[in-house]
């Protein structure tokens, strides 16, 4: 395997299937074979995931929602998608454990880098959920964050995309993929990937960020391997 850890970026709307609500448990299993695959081929596997299938605190804003309030609830709401996957893991032969940014014992352990390393060295999938605990913040910084200090060889965030374009592929048919970018070659585009905050973290912390299609079968395995022709590869 050319990656032997890897921190895996999960929409929510992803688990939830065509219609991006609730949890689709084909979906859900799907996904926990692909990263079972993996782990079982030597990558050790770090997981964070949205909540935008559940809740997304920002978008109550304006709907009556305190934004700080809102956000807590986002928060909760990884957690709930980060159990249901962990159990959906564990049915693919794999160990995983829930940790949480804040504490919420007995749902999940509180997170600590050190231990969820050593949970991943055994073996076992560690989900990382609520997000960096605060407000404000998004589960793309988390994901960038949970990445640094977990020291992930690069961040794959999986997407209904198979990489990044010169323009949105659903919108313009003569959008083309990039296959590898410099972070610097992102922001004289305004190509977005990540939010600012993220993209920040990863760049000055030369953490590596492949976007993929966590869709299509296989895919996982193949980039972990180190098919370069899976997804778009942005580094320093």
């Amino acid at each position: 395997m050319k990656y032997k850890r890897i921190l895996l970026k999960l929409s929510g709307e992803s688990l939830g299937g065509p219609d991006g609500k609730g949890i689709d448990e084909k979906v859900m299993a799907a996904y926990a074979a692909e990263i079972a695959a993996v782990v079982k081929a030597g990558t050790q596997v770090g997981i964070v995931i949205g909540g935008g299938n559940i809740f997304r605190g920002l978008s109550g804003v304006g709907k009556g929602f305190d934004r700080v309030r809102g956000d807590q609830m986002g928060m909760l709401a990884t957690v709930i998608n980060s159990i249901g996957l962990s159990m959906a893991i564990k049915s693919a032969g794999v160990e995983a454990e829930v940790f949480t940014s804040t504490p919420m014992m007995p749902v999940a352990r509180y997170y600590n880098s050190t231990e969820a390393v050593k949970k991943m060295e055994e073996g076992a999938v560690v989900l990382i959920a609520g997000g960096t605990g605060n407000p404000f913040f998004t589960t793309d910084s988390a994901s960038a964050l949970r990445a640094c200090e977990i020291g992930a060889d690069a961040l794959l965030k999986g997407t209904r995309v198979d990489g990044i374009y010169t323009a949105d592929p659903e919108k313009d048919p003569a959008a083309t993929k990039y296959d590898r970018l410099s972070f610097d070659k992102c922001l004289a585009d305004g190509l977005k990937i990540m939010d600012s905050t993220a993209f920040a973290l990863c760049r000055d912390n030369n953490m590596k960020i492949i976007v993929f299609d966590m869709n299509r079968q296989d895919n996982l395995s193949r980039l972990v391997s180190g098919d370069e022709s899976v997804g778009t590869i942005v580094e320093k």
